[in-house]
């Protein structure tokens, strides 16, 4: 079993999505990712502020 880094592991597995399911798919996966990021940092930051410091 060769050891691989895992920059080459990442560029070699995204080559093979591209090339299996072309950029649509891929798109749509990161998307997908960013809107569920974005989306749970917002609720984090706005969650400190129904707060009350009675």
């Amino acid at each position: 079993m060769e050891h691989h880094p895992a920059a080459a592991w990442l560029t070699e597995a995204t080559a093979s999505a591209v090339q299996q399911h072309g950029s649509g798919n891929l798109l749509r996966i990161v998307l997908i990712v960013m809107f569920l990021g974005c989306a749970l940092t917002a609720w984090f930051l706005l969650s400190g502020y129904k707060r009350k410091d009675d």
